[in-house]
């Protein structure tokens, strides 16, 4: 999908851009494609992005392991602020104090939105941190095995046992 150049959303009717489409990210696993509608409005300091989208996915279940669908369905709305200093904001240290009120979105407002990236994430915002296929999970089936009156040893330490075995034998006699 090609990315919006924010300074052509000024030239648009209502500084509006809306589109709809269809598709698949490669980081997540869906069972049909994304189906979407954004609209990116123009507010002079500011982008207004709504959205909607949904889409099935295929997680993992947290207990069971075991695969299970979810729909997700996205309604968003997203004020990004156009600040000059977004474009060199990527330079910046992996580590930094940010003031509470620095805790913003912002782009460039010579730069390009990504409607595909940015329902991505409000997907990705949507999916369950709790992943549990259903309410009556019982999660892994452990099958116990009988239990004998040896202990089970790894037969990579065998050689280990025989020694340990001459050893304690060896102390009896010396005694």
């Amino acid at each position: 999908m090609q990315a919006i150049y924010i300074p052509h959303l000024l030239n648009a009717v209502d500084r509006t851009r809306s589109l709809q489409f269809e598709t698949t990210f490669d980081e997540l696993a869906t069972l049909t494609p994304v189906r979407a509608e954004v609209s990116v409005r123009h507010g002079t300091t500011f982008l207004e992005v709504q959205g909607t989208a949904s889409t099935i996915v295929t997680l993992t279940c947290d207990r069971c392991l075991q695969q299970y669908n979810h729909r997700v369905a996205v309604d968003a709305h997203e004020i990004i602020l156009l600040d000059e200093a977004a474009a060199t904001a990527r330079d910046l240290p992996v580590e930094q104090e940010v003031n509470p009120e620095d805790l913003v979105e912002s782009i460039s407002p010579s730069g390009h939105f990504e409607p595909d990236t940015w329902i991505y994430e409000q997907i990705c915002l949507q999916l369950p941190q709790r992943q549990i296929c259903n309410a009556s999970c019982q999660g892994l089936k452990v099958e116990e095995e009988s239990v004998s009156s040896q202990p089970v040893v790894d037969a990579r330490w065998s050689a280990m046992e025989v020694l340990k075995q001459q050893l304690t034998g060896d102390e009896y006699q010396a005694n």
